[in-house]
């Protein structure tokens, strides 16, 4: 805490600055120069130290409490929309703290004031693994009563999926039912949500500063810390790299067409740990864009608006806008704007909606009925382009100042026609070596090795779900990581789709890998999978659960994460000699413990 009498301080500040921290401290009460001691003290742990230039910052002295904010996040989209809300709530001078979710007592809210939770959603509408425990507990009878918070919601999710920002309707149907005030509504983005969420965070910070007892910010003179050295690049601000790489590493008879990408972050300070994923901003084919047009009778050359930014409409599709997915509400608006009997049917029916919407192309859409679209309705009816995120196949430990992914061209037929995917055809196809690319890292906390290199692991990843994996294991050859190291990998045949054969089998040869599992589906009559396989070694599986072994999964949410899912609860129930019920119980307190992390998709 300071002392009252801050001349009595022998210290580092001058004159000047003690005499603005004096005043700033004259009127503040035990439990406000409590926040400030905390406030400086989170100052301190950044490296700030005299002898680097000053900045004006405003410290947030709030006479009546604080705004908490909590992320529950997959993959990081939810701790970007709440890093950037505290960092708007300290520059308009609001005392702000910031919990992950998974270290936020659920008891605690009983003596918060205001709350705000920026909430994804995870799988089939389960909340995020660092959630967890905070939605069960609001669910619970230990949930304290609520009647003196006040609360917000932000959502971000995906509108093609059933239950859309599932987790945040959770927690704002949880916390209404306890008793707190929601004091904005609640905004569930889809996601191109940038734009959407920063709006909705003026107008909740506006709302928290009308109902804090708030009081003029001091403005302090602090000296500045010495920045950290981690890159200043973003989801915003991407890097320009260079592609180094870009190999076919299924065979020629392969049904699929995957690829080892290697780009160059040479000069860029990024960093990544194994597990993270790369970010990779693409523009779109000229030709898809062409044919799009030419469907909906729109001249190229017409020039838009797009945020300010003066373009052809061509060019707009190209770099500014999804046309490659469909989702709901470009099927909806598109069905009142042709008047389409058969997609107006289909948008009565969300399910078959949604099946549609995932499984057609934009310029499909609007071939389903002859309807001329002006610049205007189109930009209307498109969402903005997202950058794609892709597992980082690769440890810097070993590749240092690259970084590696596995990519699987999305491909299919559609009336004699081949449909790519916008992101993994730029990549695989339009992207040549020595071009040029807009990436950044997008850090996932959720998808860590263990801290303790003795902890053994199990690796589960079917597909171009191995990327993490090679990630993972490149990092404990080069931490001399003594834990053991299971793989089990699956694909469709062993001839075309063993991705990495050669360094698996290396691995295996001098040991770093312990045990590798594989399961080809159609190399045999009956079909196997990587569940099978866990099902098989079910006994060394709850073996290595015992020493306290760690469970991955990456790769398809849909299916083979739901079944792998299913196989461990079963090897549970029958090794551990346990309930259905305990069984489950057991799978999700290791999700709990963060022993069963997934990255899926």
């Amino acid at each position: 805490m300071l002392p009252k009498d801050l001349s009595a301080i022998a210290g580092p500040l001058n004159d000047q600055q003690l005499g603005q921290l004096k005043q700033a401290s004259q009127e503040l009460s035990s439990q406000q120069m409590a926040w400030v001691s905390g406030y400086f003290w989170g100052l301190s742990q950044n490296q700030i130290t005299e002898s680097h230039p000053t900045l004006s910052l405003s410290a947030a002295i709030e006479p009546a409490g604080k705004l908490t904010i909590i992320y529950a996040s997959q993959t990081g989209n939810a701790k970007g929309v709440a890093e950037a809300l505290k960092e708007e709530a300290v520059a308009s001078g609001v005392a702000v703290e910031l919990f992950d979710a998974s270290d936020y007592k659920g008891k605690n809210l009983a003596k918060e004031s205001h709350v705000i939770i920026v909430a994804s959603t995870n799988g089939e509408g389960e909340a995020p693994d660092n959630a967890l425990t905070l939605h069960q507990f609001l669910q619970s009878k230990k949930a304290p009563k609520l009647n003196n918070l006040k609360y917000a919601v932000i959502g971000l999710g995906d509108s093609s999926y059933e239950f859309f920002c599932q987790t945040a309707k959770d927690f704002d149907q949880y916390l209404s039912k306890l008793g707190a005030q929601s004091i904005v509504e609640r905004l569930d983005c889809d996601v191109d949500y940038d734009v959407p969420a920063a709006e909705w965070r003026q107008q909740a910070l506006l709302k928290i500063k009308e109902t804090l007892s708030t009081g003029a910010a001091e403005v302090i003179q602090l000296p500045v810390g010495q920045q950290s050295t981690h890159s200043h690049y973003s989801k915003q601000n991407p890097y320009t790299a260079t592609l180094l790489t870009n190999q076919k590493i299924t065979g020629k008879d392969s049904s699929k067409d995957v690829r080892h990408i290697e780009i160059d972050l040479e000069g860029s300070g990024l960093s990544y740990q194994p597990g993270d994923a790369l970010g990779v901003w693409f523009e779109n084919s000229a030709e898809l864009a062409e044919q799009l047009l030419t469907t909906i009778g729109l001249d190229g050359s017409k020039v838009v608006d797009v945020e300010g930014e003066s373009l052809s409409i061509k060019e707009a599709l190209i770099s500014k806008y999804e046309i490659t997915a469909a989702n709901p509400q470009l099927v909806s608006k598109f069905a009142e704007l042709s008047a389409s009997k058969k997609l107006q049917k289909l948008v009565e029916d969300k399910d078959k909606l949604r099946e549609y919407a995932g499984n057609t192309q934009v310029v499909d859409l609007f071939a389903e009925k002859k309807t001329k679209l002006s610049a205007e309705q189109l930009q209307g009816m498109l969402r903005r382009l997202t950058p794609r995120l892709y597992s980082i196949a690769s440890s810097q430990a070993e590749v240092e100042e690259e970084v590696h992914l596995t990519v699987g061209l999305v491909e299919y037929q559609k009336d004699e026609q081949s449909r790519f995917g916008g992101a993994s055809s730029f990549l695989s196809h339009r992207l040549e070596e020595g071009g040029e690319v807009k990436v950044f890292v997008e850090h996932n906390n959720n998808f860590k090795l263990p801290t303790d290199d003795s902890t053994p692991i199990i690796m589960i990843g079917p597909g171009t779900g191995i990327a993490p994996f090679r990630s993972f294991v490149q990092e404990r050859e080069n931490r001399e990581a003594s834990g053991k190291n299971w793989l089990l990998f699956g694909d469709r045949t062993f001839t075309e789709d063993f991705l990495y054969q050669t360094e698996w089998q290396k691995y295996l040869k001098e040991g770093v890998v312990t045990q590798m599992d594989v399961a080809f589906s159609r190399d045999q009559q009956q079909k196997v999978y990587v569940q099978d396989r866990l099902l098989e070694n079910a006994e060394q599986v709850w073996q290595w659960l015992q020493e306290g072994a760690y469970i991955y999964v990456c790769g398809d949410a849909t299916r083979m994460a739901k079944d792998v899912n299913e196989a461990l609860i079963i090897v549970v129930e029958q090794q551990g000699q346990k309930s259905r019920e305990q069984a489950e119980e057991f799978v999700n307190n290791l999700r709990k413990e963060k022993r069963y992390q997934r990255d899926t998709y």
